[in-house]
């Protein structure tokens, strides 16, 4: 793993296929998770899915991190917000004013499912797809560069961030800040962040502008490139069945609606 992404090198077959292959199979969870009803669709395509291509990958322990850690505040704000503040409902008891009803709670229930299986599949996918790989691939399948070019940068924007914020901090630490303490002492260590963290943002994007005019990145040749990129005739047939069980979903799910 290095700070430009989260990706994990493994010798597994998950991270052999090819990355078109894998951003479609992602898309896919993502819409039958949503197309489909019912309280368990995210809890079922997290743990009969996602997780067995998590082990089949031998990054469930890295996905299991990064997933829980980045979402456990949402999962607790939704159970709070929408248990004690329902309306009207079931109540499940009364703690003084509190009255959690269990509609409320059952909502919360779903969306949490909905919470991790969202987190779990991006991640996955990050986890076992190199960004050069994937931006090489959509181009050669004929994605306009400029395209390819954001959604491979927008897989990157986090890691990239966390990996600055965390140079300055150590900058600023060197020079005598504290950053560690109670509540005030993390708040107004956040200022002497932000500032650098904001301006060396914008000095990296015009620093990448450069860079990409300098590759002729609007040149309209055809790009040659020295990785080759894996593909084969069942992955192609796959992507298109991923494709239609994605349709399938939806229409399913209008139905069942």
């Amino acid at each position: 793993m290095n700070s430009l992404s989260i990706y994990v090198a493994r010798a597994s077959g998950l991270h052999s296929l090819n990355p078109i292959t894998k951003l479609i199979l992602t898309l896919c969870l993502l819409v039958s998770g949503f197309a489909l009803p019912g309280l368990w669709a995210g809890y079922f395509i997290l743990i009969l899915i996602i997780v067995p291509l998590a082990i089949w990958g031998n990054v469930l322990d890295r996905l299991t991190q990064i997933v829980l850690k980045i979402s456990w505040p949402f999962i607790l704000s939704v159970f709070i917000i929408q248990t004690l503040f329902w309306g009207k409902g079931t109540p499940l008891f009364e703690f003084g004013p509190f009255v959690p009803k269990l509609e409320g709670a059952i909502f919360a229930f779903t969306s949490s499912g909905r919470i991790l299986f969202v987190m779990a599949d991006f991640i996955l996918f990050s986890l076992t797809t190199r960004p050069d790989t994937l931006m090489i691939s959509l181009k050669q399948a004929g994605m306009p560069g400029g395209l390819a070019y954001i959604i491979v940068t927008t897989l990157q924007l986090v890691p990239r961030f966390v990996a600055k914020a965390n140079n300055i901090l150590d900058a600023q630490r060197s020079r005598g800040l504290e950053t560690q303490g109670n509540l005030f002492v993390r708040v107004r260590a956040l200022l002497p962040l932000i500032m650098p963290l904001v301006i060396g943002s914008l000095v990296e994007v015009e620093e990448r502008a450069i860079a990409i005019e300098s590759r002729a990145f609007n040149s309209s040749r055809k790009e040659t490139s020295l990785i080759e990129i894996p593909d084969s005739q069942l992955q192609r047939l796959a992507r298109i069945g991923m494709g239609v069980i994605a349709l399938v979903a939806i229409v399913l799910g209008m139905l069942w609606r």
